[in-house]
């Protein structure tokens, strides 16, 4: 049974995620910025494919390893705040990267825009939790979860006229400011759940009978230590650490190396490459959404919450390496943006399942902590993709391997999903 919601909670979800939209694309954006400018920063800074490599994978490395405390902190402060601060940070580094001149700096950059790019994702996925029902989480998370194709869609485009118009400096201090903005912003007019007084029936319109069966006063018990420490008794939080390597690691390939990949392999100019680019990026938001929705589908068709989710992130990762193999091969530019469109729509269905998984797996005060867990391995993984396509390209001058190799990985990320993620995580970790 389902209850009318109120204007004021309407506007409260849009606000939510308009913010979480617009943040990520900022967030995508300003990640991207390196990809873009690959080729005049290695010949401004001297770098090789394989420094490139490492300097790509510096953000991720430090994005993964602040997962951790990220989660615990964002269950004991809420989105408000740590979503605030880390926008702050993650746009003074990028506006910092203007400044570099060595590649020592660039690292240092890069590090500071991995820790304050951190909260995200983890962010969102308790931000949905906090605001919308279980039934309903689906949509919402594919919605904030295109962001991570919107903006690498939007950022070829602007970020090569930026850098043709002004210099790859001008590009990375103009997109610091913007994030600047977008920081405040969201601190003034985004409130925690334990911020607003809900009235009883916005309460029960948001209740959803299933990880919240404790009620709503042990939803808002704080984390401890004991809880955060818990989750990793529990076979489906391995499953969703170990899972989400096989997305992020495809996602940051093409998300780190497509420019290239299309300037070297496919041989298009920089500016050809820039909206080219975006092409495959405009499929994965369509992929995305539609995850999301088609998660929420399957579950009110009775389909039980966890295999809601886990059935688009195996399908989606089982179709994201079926369609980068075929292009590796294919001797067509046009085929090979085909290929990896479908690719990357297919790559951002099992990532929008995978964030709706993690609303349905745990209580709702503990979201963000298990989300930071799954994402801190996505970015193990992840951070592995732009140092291994660096030294195969290389080695043998050709991304073909590279590309072969995130299939077999997207293979095995379905398989632990399909048999390792099963029951969800038992609500005997909330303090009584």
């Amino acid at each position: 049974m389902t209850t009318q919601k109120s204007d004021r909670l309407k506007r409260i979800q849009w606000i939510a995620l308009a913010f979480l939209i617009l943040a990520g694309i900022v967030n995508y954006v300003d990640r991207s910025a390196l990809s873009i400018a690959n080729h005049s920063i290695s010949q401004e800074l001297n770098l090789s494919a394989s420094q490139m490599g490492v300097l790509l994978s510096a953000f991720s490395l430090a994005y993964a390893f602040s997962q951790l405390p990220i989660g615990a902190l964002l269950d004991k402060f809420g989105a408000r705040a740590m979503l605030g601060a880390g926008m702050l940070v993650w746009s003074i580094a990028q506006l910092a990267g203007g400044f570099v001149g060595t590649l020592q700096h660039f690292l240092l950059a890069r590090v500071a825009l991995g820790i304050g790019e951190a909260p995200q994702f983890p962010a969102g996925a308790k931000v949905v939790s906090e605001w919308f029902a279980a039934r309903e989480r689906g949509g919402p998370t594919g919605l904030f979860n295109a962001a991570s194709s919107i903006g690498p869609a939007l950022a070829p485009p602007i970020l090569t006229v930026l850098m043709l118009s002004f210099g790859w400096r001008a590009m990375f201090i103009i997109m610091g400011v913007v994030g600047i903005a977008v920081a405040i912003g969201w601190y003034a007019f985004y409130r925690n759940r334990s911020e607003v007084e809900l009235t009883p029936s916005e309460v029960l319109s948001l209740a959803d009978g299933s990880t919240e069966a404790a009620g709503e006063a042990d939803s808002e018990a704080k984390l401890t230590w004991a809880d955060w420490k818990g989750l990793f008794k529990y076979r489906t939080t391995w499953g969703m650490l170990f899972g989400f390597m096989g997305v992020v690691y495809m996602v940051w390939l093409y998300l780190t190396w497509l420019p290239a990949y299309l300037e070297h392999e496919r041989h298009l100019s920089i500016a050809n490459a820039g909206w080219v680019t975006s092409i495959p990026f405009i499929f994965g938001a369509l992929g995305a959404i539609g995850g999301g929705y088609i998660a929420d589908a399957l579950m009110k068709r009775g389909v039980a919450p966890m295999r809601s989710r886990k059935w688009p992130i195996c399908i989606g990762l089982i179709g994201a390496g079926c369609f980068t193999i075929p292009a590796a091969y294919t001797p067509s530019t046009v085929m090979a943006v085909v290929y990896i469109s479908l690719a990357v729509a297919f790559l951002n269905v099992a990532s929008s399942g995978a964030w709706a998984l993690v609303s349905v797996a745990i209580p709702r005060r503990l979201v963000a902590s298990l989300g930071s867990v799954q994402n801190f391995g996505g970015y193990l993984g992840g951070s592995l993709a732009p140092i291994i396509t660096g030294v195969v390209v290389d080695k043998t001058h050709s991304f073909i391997n590279a590309l072969l190799i995130s299939a077999v990985v997207a293979f095995a990320a379905a398989l632990v999903y399909m048999f390792v993620v099963g029951k969800p995580i038992d609500t005997d970790l909330l303090p009584g």
